[in-house]
């Protein structure tokens, strides 16, 4: 037990440590692709050390919320890490707690939390980037639960681990009809759900166009660092329900050894460079839709949820 909860809190630390490098990585092979130089990989931590160093400025008119929503932006994807599957293949101290539903839910709450801060100081653009949230989250969740229904038609149980084992092994199993269009529904909600091209261009700075960027529009110094930190383990967590539980589980730790599960870092990280390379063609080769666009995307990502249950219906 002792050995499991270690085990824990070093997924924890591999998800606040390298998120941010991640990210970085995923910033400046955009930039190469678009023929720019562009910031190095190691920017996203200079602008977190540098915002924590900054005085936080808090307008009066907010509340509590605006000044909670911040640890509930970066602790919420440390929680769904003690869920899921980062380095081991197998279950650890706290894989039963709860399932992908409470993770994806756990990950909705901090978005929530966000969309009422955004609105919390009076600024009208917060209140405008939130309600455009809203609606891209109010097409999205949808999409999540027939998901994990869907892989929980295969596995029996909605647990990451499980799920891992009964979707992905035998081999079989990957070139499913049912399984594949699971793996595409799920990487529109990843585009959508960290505001990535076509649902929106995280580069962009412009008020009026802002969607998931408005969510932090008033933050600054401490709060701001927060924001930007959980947003980057957000995107890495998601990464790992990916490609660990719904892609492969390649690379991660298969029995109780802790240089293997060492060993597992490095192979995690690679297998994430070489989903961020197809993450970057593909929003090097899309353009940013019009907001009423955006709702044919995320309708087309609910329609290819559906087949998959459907295929899989059928094949049972």
């Amino acid at each position: 037990m002792a050995q499991k909860i270690i085990f824990n809190i070093i997924q924890v630390l591999v998800v606040m440590i390298f998120s941010p490098l991640v990210k970085g990585v995923f910033d400046r092979l955009k930039e190469r692709v678009q023929s720019k130089q562009g910031p190095g990989i190691f920017q996203p931590y200079r602008d977190i050390f540098k915002l924590f160093h900054k005085d936080e400025i808090i307008s009066e008119e907010s509340s509590w919320i605006f000044r909670f929503t911040p640890y509930m932006v970066f602790t919420a994807p440390i929680f769904v890490t003690l869920l899921i599957p980062v380095l081991t293949s197998y279950p650890l101290f706290f894989a039963f707690m709860g399932d992908m539903l409470a993770g994806g839910s756990i990950l909705a709450l901090g978005g929530f939390f966000a969309t009422l801060a955004a609105i919390d100081t009076g600024n009208p653009y917060g209140a405008m980037g939130a309600s455009r949230t809203r609606m891209v989250g109010f097409l999205a969740e949808p999409v999540f639960m027939i998901v994990f229904f869907t892989v929980s038609f295969v596995a029996g149980s909605t647990i990451p681990y499980i799920v891992q084992q009964a979707w992905v092994t035998p081999i079989a199993n990957f070139f499913a009809p049912a399984h594949v269009l699971v793996m595409l529904a799920f990487l529109m909600l990843i585009i959508a759900e960290n505001g990535r091209i076509p649902v929106d261009n995280p580069s962009g700075h412009f008020e009026l166009a802002m969607i998931d960027e408005s969510k932090g529009l008033e933050y600054s110094g401490r709060g701001a660092a927060l924001m930007k930190w959980g947003g980057c383990m957000k995107f890495f967590v998601l990464l790992c329900i990916f490609l660990n539980v719904l892609v492969c589980p390649w690379g991660l730790a298969t029995t109780g050894s802790f240089f293997e599960l060492l060993l597992a870092i490095p192979l995690v990280l690679l297998k994430m460079l070489g989903f961020i390379v197809i993450l970057v063609v593909i929003e090097s080769s899309l353009s940013k839709l019009r907001l009423f666009r955006i709702s044919e995307f995320m309708v087309a990502a609910f329609v290819t949820s559906v087949v998959a249950v459907v295929i899989q219906l059928i094949e049972l």
